[in-house]
């Protein structure tokens, strides 16, 4: 008996290992033409939707996911790739607030307020996704994050016909729990789609994102270096913002 207990046990982990390993697969090949990692080759679009994260990991130290996505956001709008910077993330707590704090971040870097759109109800990456289609009226943009997010992310736009590309961004070396977890979000994506059809949490009404004139160039400053303090006893440097460093804030996914 036990044997047979074993037996079904060890097919059915391997069951769930095989379907995983073709899931993470077949969303990897599916995007894959979707997704640039070199600025010139990035086809040039109005909106650049930056996804949120928190921008401290609880130790205080700056979360490099973070620092990457709006790093690779101000270059793509200081090279003209985009006009407009829409920023979705979790404001879910009082205390804990992804949109204004990017917000703060990229007009210290010099990027216009009026470039700046938030979107506060980006609790996920499927909200962040369709609600840039259906709340803000877009179809057609680019999604600023890392690159095994960009495939999750632009397998969403595609399930929902949505015409979007994907600036991958650098990911800090330290990956492997990230990776798994990645797996089990792809899992869980799945069958979000094909058997329960999640949506959004919230969608509202629909929100334009105006076009301003584009004989104003925009001036940002040319030296955006800017130091921080990564631990007690060594720094780093990162071409960003010239800010002050905000309260670190409790929640990271």
């Amino acid at each position: 008996m036990w044997k047979t207990v074993f037996i079904s046990v060890f097919f059915i982990l391997l069951s769930l290992v095989m379907s995983s390993i073709l899931i993470d697969r077949w969303i990897r090949l599916k995007t894959a033409h979707h997704i640039y990692e070199k600025i010139q080759f990035l086809p040039t679009r109005s909106v650049g939707l930056v996804m949120g994260t928190a921008k401290y990991y609880r130790t205080g130290v700056i979360n490099q996911f973070y620092q990457y996505r709006l790093q690779g956001a101000l270059k793509l709008y200081k090279s003209g790739k985009i006009k407009y910077l829409l920023l979705s993330g979790d404001n879910a707590q009082p205390n804990y607030n992804e949109p204004r704090t990017m917000k703060r971040d990229f007009i210290a870097s010099g990027v216009f307020p009026r470039d700046i759109i938030l979107d506060y109800a980006g609790f996920r990456t499927l909200d962040s996704i369709v609600r840039t289609h259906k709340v803000f009226n877009t179809n057609n943009f680019i999604i600023i994050t890392q690159r095994f997010h960009c495939e999750r992310a632009l397998f969403i736009a595609l399930y929902f016909g949505i015409q979007a590309a994907c600036y991958a961004v650098p990911s800090p070396k330290k990956m492997l729990l990230t990776r798994l977890r990645e797996v089990l979000a792809r899992i869980n994506l799945i069958t979000d789609l094909y058997i329960f059809d999640r949506q959004p949490r919230f969608l509202g009404p629909l929100i334009r994102i105006t076009t301003t004139s584009d004989t104003t160039k925009k001036h940002l400053p040319k030296n955006s270096n800017f130091r921080i303090q990564g631990d007690q006893t060594k720094q780093r440097q990162y071409n960003l913002i010239d800010a002050k460093l905000h309260k670190p804030q409790q929640k990271l996914h």
